[in-house]
Order: C-alpha cells, then structure tokens, then sequence
C-alpha cells in the first residue's frame, strides 16, 4: 500500500494501548517485498508517487531500502496522528481524488509487489520523526514479538536501552508500539548518518559500557541481551538505507 492511501478497513473499537507512558502519534508501517527481479520497478513506481503527491491530503512517508537482515525490501512509515483526522470525510474524499489521478501507477505496483504486511502503531511526534530522520542515511531496525503479558516489559526494555546509549553517547532509537494489524508487537529505529556512525559503538571502552547499563538498570552490559531475550518470542534485525 503506497503513501496516497492507507488500507480501506472499517474500524470497530481501537485496538489494545500503548504501554503506560509510550508515545501516541499514529503511523501506519508497511513492508513491502518485490517480486523476484522488480525492486528496482518498485522503487521507481514509489518515486512516480511521491512526484504526483500534491493533490494528496496525506504527509510524505519515511521510506527506506533494506541493505540486510530481515526479508522485507522497503519500510514505508506514514504520519497518520489519528484515526478520526485520517478518515475524516473531507480527507477521504481528497485521498480517493488524488487516486483516481494515478491508477495506473498504483496498478503497476500490486502486480509488482510479492508481499505486504501493515501494522498501525504508535510512536513519537511527527516533528521528532523529521528531526531525526534529516541527515540520517542508515538505519537500524529491529522488530519484537512479546511473549504473552511481557509487551509492557519490552516497551520500559526498549527504553532502558535508550537511556544506555544516551549515557553512552549513542543516538536513541525511536520507539513503535503496535496498535492493530500485523504481528509485530513493537519496532525500533536508529537513525545514524552513515554505516561507520552506526559501528561507532564498537570503539566504546567496556568500563563505560557497563557504568551506562547499571545507570539505565540493568545488571550489567553483558545483560542487556538475555534480559531482551526473556520478554520475546520473536526478534528480526536489519540494516537499511535512505532511497534518495
């Protein structure tokens, strides 16, 4: 699903909350696998989009291109804020106007595309998502599935570990809670300016590494993982790029 339309479902009760204290900005995420041999198409068909946009009510989506790890080629994360501005009929009728406009292209990109999931989640401001994102030419993205009970634990994990690399001088990551749709209950993003800023960490002295885990809570740098570990069934990494 591309950035002029987010999926057209009829939505009863909202889904579950996000863990107490998390953010409330909401986003829609979609990752997107090319059929064998069509990434490059894809990327283009995006791009054609992204040019025909202006009659478009809805924001830009962050978009980047996976380099390794997970099996998804692209994440399209789309400011969305709330569910009522999304599909507040005005926006509705502009959204279905500015479709009509590239039919074409859009029909293009479903032949194109293998898979697709979206989840909706919450995260952070919209203007801190920017912020974060201009001069940012990597990414870090790793998705969780919680055991049963434990997503409150992972959410209050994910931002232990951002006060850990803030001691440490590292960028923090932006924090996604799952709101409805795909099975991923929570994703983060680093933003880092390019691979040899990401693998900076590497150079941090272990005596600093372990005075920031103990100041953040847990009992130890060498900790942090299996402590991650206990509250997940599931845990996907990948390495991303900006498509320029």
């Amino acid at each position: 699903m591309h950035f002029l339309t987010c999926l057209a479902l009829t939505f009863g009760m909202a889904g579950p909350a996000p863990a107490a204290g998390g953010p409330g900005f909401l986003y829609k995420a979609s990752l997107v696998q090319a059929a064998p041999g069509k990434l490059l198409e894809v990327v283009e068909l995006y791009k054609s989009l992204r040019a025909g946009a202006a009659e478009s009510p809805d924001e830009l989506p962050l978009w980047m291109r996976h380099s390794q790890g997970d099996r998804w080629d692209l994440l399209l994360l789309y400011p969305i804020g709330s569910y009522a501005d999304y599909y507040a009929s005005d926006r509705v009728a502009k959204r279905d106007k500015a479709l009509r406009a590239v039919e074409a292209v859009t029909a293009k990109l479903r032949d194109s595309i293998a898979w697709q999931e979206d989840v909706f989640v919450f995260g952070p401001p919209v203007v801190e998502l920017h912020a974060r994102a201009a001069g940012s030419a990597f990414f870090h993205v790793e998705m969780f599935q919680a055991l049963p009970g434990r997503r409150a634990d992972l959410f209050r994990e994910r931002e232990m570990e951002n006060v850990y690399l803030k001691a440490l001088g590292r960028p923090q990551n932006l924090i996604f809670v799952r709101d409805q749709g795909a099975g991923r209950d929570l994703f983060t993003i680093g933003f880092y300016r390019d691979l040899k800023h990401y693998a900076e960490s590497a150079d941090i002295p272990e005596a600093a590494q372990e005075a920031a885990a103990r100041s953040a809570g847990f009992e130890g740098a060498s900790r942090i993982g299996p402590y991650l570990r206990a509250l997940i069934s599931s845990h996907h990494d990948t390495l991303a790029v900006a498509i320029k």
